[in-house]
């Protein structure tokens, strides 16, 4: 057993900056960082999966994502944080020290921070591991500018691919929104806007069954989903807007949570209904996922736990 003030559930943007926050101020946390071969809890979130990222402050010319995970990570590490590259299996938070395994080994904690993050659901074609970043993409503010001029389309038919398509025609010349069934089903306000947008196309009743390129995204076969009847779209951009599931299993029945799995926070803040268990990240947001926004909760989750500390301390 081993027994650290704080332990760290997940290491992507919101689980480093807390690491590097909590770290600051000697809580000696230890960061469950994920396996490296999951798709749902890797080291690193969902930023290991990205090319060039654009938008984070304070690079001007860009980074890559997993070089900007590798530089939060140092960062925790030079202050004193601790990491362990496996994924935990169970926890018990029904009573202090909390307890969490990975397999066989345990360890104990004062508090708890949950940054598990959300993973993008996919198509499930095998062309998507390595166009992802290349043409394939599941972030429209994330990646539209690199799109400009581009003909691109858009998978889905709820708020969130509405949301995406109307966001990518600021920068495409034309966007093809391809959506299983004939109608879509997203707001009624949302509709609107997508119909009557001259640079959006409807592609009803239909699915993307295969990616073409080597290097970088050049067509989508899309099948009609009637007839079985192929049809090969030259777009050099994909974006898949089918809806995100947040890595939340291990904790269904303990800590409270939306009916689409998300966990619930206070409001302001990074408390679960557990004292002593905060969530930041993707986990509990299903608004801006953003790395940004994800690293400013994470900054939320350290000082409201070590706020939490030193109440009970005193």
């Amino acid at each position: 057993m081993s027994h650290h003030p704080v332990i760290i559930i997940g290491s992507g943007p919101a689980g480093l900056t807390a690491a590097i926050y909590t770290a600051r101020a000697n809580l000696a946390p230890l960061v469950i960082e994920g396996e490296p071969s999951s798709t749902s809890d890797q080291p690193g979130g969902q930023l290991m999966l990205t090319t060039e990222v654009e938008n984070f402050p304070g690079f001007p010319n860009g980074i890559m994502g997993p070089e900007l995970m590798v530089n939060f990570r140092e960062q925790a590490m030079r202050f004193g944080a601790e990491f362990v590259t496996e994924k935990v299996t169970a926890i018990d938070f029904s009573e202090r020290p909390f307890r969490a395994w990975v397999r066989n080994v345990e360890y104990t904690a004062d508090a708890i921070i949950v940054s598990t993050g959300a993973q993008s659901l996919m198509l499930g074609l095998p062309e998507e591991q390595h166009l992802l970043g290349h043409g394939l993409s599941t972030c429209a503010t994330c990646d539209g500018f690199f799109f400009r001029g581009h003909e691109i389309a858009v998978v889905g038919g709820g708020d969130s691919a509405i949301e995406e398509a109307s966001f990518l025609t600021k920068f495409a010349s034309k966007v093809t929104l391809i959506h299983r069934r004939d109608s879509l089903r997203a707001s009624k306000i949302m509709q609107d806007r997508a119909l009557s947008n001259p640079k959006i196309t409807m592609h009803w009743n239909a699915t993307v069954t295969a990616l073409h390129g080597t290097d970088t995204l050049v067509g989508a076969t899309v099948t009609d989903v009637n007839t079985g009847e192929e049809s090969l779209l030259p777009v050099t951009g994909v974006f898949v807007a089918i809806g995100h599931r947040p890595n939340t299993d291990l904790f269904k029945g303990v800590l409270d949570m939306e009916d689409n799995g998300y966990l619930i926070t206070r409001p302001g803040s990074t408390y679960t209904n557990i004292d002593g268990v905060f969530a930041c990240g993707d986990v509990q947001d299903h608004t801006y996922r953003q790395a940004i926004t994800a690293a400013g909760s994470g900054c939320m989750a350290a000082i409201d736990t070590e706020r939490w500390l030193e109440a009970q301390h005193g």
